[in-house]
């Protein structure tokens, strides 16, 4: 996966420096009203795609987030269906001895039990 990150990440920054060289020419954006920049185009556009970078990074990081904590949720309430099962378990085991008590005696014929 690393290999395959690395050429992915490989391929865009040629693509970048390519378009670099070929945008050089100057221009201007409005940022706000009376803030203007003016910068070449293939350096805004990377600032753009940086900007957009971060904010795709943060979007995962905050998906991430998230499902950790839908993660310790459904951990908190296994575990509590596991306890309450193994209590049934428990509570089943005390009663088939009790049952297993009210069984009449097994009687011995030729070494053999029988119920």
């Amino acid at each position: 996966m690393r290999q395959i990150n690395f050429v992915v990440i490989f391929v865009i920054a040629l693509a970048l420096v390519l378009f670099g060289i070929e945008n050089t020419e100057r221009v201007l954006i409005h940022i706000a009203p009376g803030l203007d920049v003016e910068a070449p185009l293939c350096v805004e556009l990377i600032i753009a795609m940086g900007i957009g970078a971060v904010f795709a990074w943060v979007f995962s990081v905050w998906a991430q987030l998230q499902g950790y904590m839908s993660f310790g949720k459904q951990v908190q309430q296994r575990e509590v269906r596991i306890q309450e099962l193994e209590q049934d378990v428990q509570r089943y085991q005390v009663k088939l001895e009790e049952q297993s008590l009210m069984l009449p005696a097994a009687q011995i014929e030729d070494g053999e039990a029988v119920a």
